[in-house]
Formats: structure tokens, C-alpha cells, sequence
């Protein structure tokens, strides 16, 4: 069996050559087979709202849907995403929370963090912060943030429990948390869950839909909602949704 330590070295080293320039688009799981800026818009980004930022936060993103599409980020809130990557789903949020709001990214891979903060700098966004830190055990205080956010990370982590205790603890009272994530109908094949590739490309970690929303309502949120979903893929029972759920 895989341990969980060897799981996330592969995909600190995946996405580390990733932030070097090694691209992130692959033919399954969390990315696809075309050029950035088109896995973008097949997953719910407009070139309008790209137009703006810089490139190198494009060339690194990877995700299966875009969550701030169903986050209705307000001015002035505090939003964290797990698993920020090159930044570009924080650098979106704070074009709408706006300079008297903050966007907090934690990554576990450095290579992304500094690639992620560079990308800050070039936006001019100056309320966006990017920390190195799992998102089992995240950085911040309890009751801190207003939003959380996430695009096929989740998936990555081989202790999916830990993360969303972790998110309803640093969630402050009626905060909301909009997730989107690969997952799957049934269970997956043993020879994925044990192969290090599968689990980089966001395949291998997936988890049943329902064990999945079971596992969010087991951390504490309630009124968890599928509000987006896509269509499994032919060649495995794999398939996006985008959850939310609140903190009482």
C-alpha cells in the first residue's frame, strides 16, 4: 500500500516541475490535452477574466472547474484556497473582493508558492498572499476566513478527512466553502489507488461522489449542495462536481 508521505512527495515533485515550466495539461484527470488558456475555458473561465493577469499564472493552472464561477465572493472578505498553485483562482478572487479584502493561498509545492507570489507581484495585488503549508494541517488561526475555495486539489490529498476539519475549523461562523473536485461513481480499480501516476493526475485519490459529500458533512458543514456536475468520462467513472457547504 501506498503510504501517505510517499503519496505527496510524487505530487510535490510533479507539481514543482510543473511551476519550472514543464506545463500541466495531460490527457486525463486534473488537466487536459490542449492549450491552457482552452482547458481554461472548458472549465468554466472566460478570456475576459484572464485578460488581466499574467501569463504565467495561465501556462500553470490545471483544475476541473472554475469554483469562484459559484462562490459569490463579496468585497472586503477574507478567502483562502487550497492548493493555490500559480495563484490563478487567488489572483481572480481578489479582483472581487477588492483591495479592502484579502485571498490567502496555501501550497505544499515551494516551487508554486514562489511562482504563485511572483504572479502577485506582476497583478499588482498586493491583498493576495501565498504560504507553504498542507492543507491537513493549514496556517491559520481558527474562525478566520470568510471563503474557501478549491479546484482538484482535494482529490490530491491521501487524508481528505483532515482537510475538510481543517477548512470548518479556519471557517468562521456562516462562512461557506465551494470546492470543485474530481470524483467518481463506484469505486476505482486497486491498481489505480496504488499507482503514483494516477494519483499526480488527480485520478488515483478520487473518491466515490457520495463517500466524498459524506466526509464534508462528517467535518461539520451543513446545507452541503452539488451545484454543478459533469458527465462521467468514457474510459472510467470519473467525473467534476462542485460542492458548497457552510459552517453553522
Amino acid at each position: 500500500m501506498l503510504s501517505k508521505e510517499k503519496i505527496k512527495t510524487a505530487i510535490r515533485e510533479r507539481y514543482a516541475r510543473v511551476a519550472h515550466g514543464s506545463g500541466c495539461c495531460e490527457p486525463v484527470g486534473c488537466g487536459c490535452a490542449s492549450k491552457p488558456e482552452e482547458c481554461l475555458s472548458q472549465t468554466g473561465y472566460s478570456p475576459i477574466e484572464l485578460m488581466d493577469l499574467p501569463q504565467e499564472a495561465v501556462v500553470t493552472a490545471a483544475g476541473c472547474r472554475n469554483p469562484i464561477a459559484f462562490a459569490e465572493l463579496r468585497p472586503e472578505e477574507i478567502v483562502l484556497d487550497l492548493g493555490s498553485g500559480g495563484g490563478l483562482d487567488a489572483l481572480l478572487a481578489a479582483q472581487q473582493v477588492g483591495p479592502r479584502g484579502t485571498v490567502i493561498g496555501v501550497d505544499m509545492t515551494p516551487e508554486m508558492v514562489a511562482r504563485a507570489q511572483g504572479n502577485a507581484r506582476k497583478a499588482n495585488a498586493p491583498n493576495v498572499k501565498f504560504y507553504v503549508g498542507e492543507i491537513e494541517r493549514l496556517p491559520l488561526k481558527d474562525a478566520s476566513v470568510d471563503v474557501i475555495i478549491s479546484n482538484c486539489v482535494i482529490n490530491l490529498s491521501p487524508d481528505k478527512d483532515a482537510v475538510f476539519r481543517e477548512a470548518f475549523r479556519v471557517l468562521k461562523p456562516g462562512g461557506q466553502m465551494v470546492v470543485s473536485d474530481l470524483v467518481t461513481q463506484g469505486e476505482l480499480p486497486e491498481s489505480l489507488r496504488e499507482d503514483l501516476a494516477a494519483w499526480t493526475g488527480c485520478v488515483g485519490g478520487a473518491l466515490d461522489q457520495e463517500e466524498y459529500i459524506r466526509k464534508i458533512r462528517t467535518a461539520g458543514f451543513m446545507e452541503i449542495a452539488v451545484i454543478q456536475k459533469s458527465e462521467p468520462q468514457e474510459e472510467l467513472p470519473l467525473f467534476s462536481i462542485t460542492v458548497r457547504g457552510l459552517k453553522p
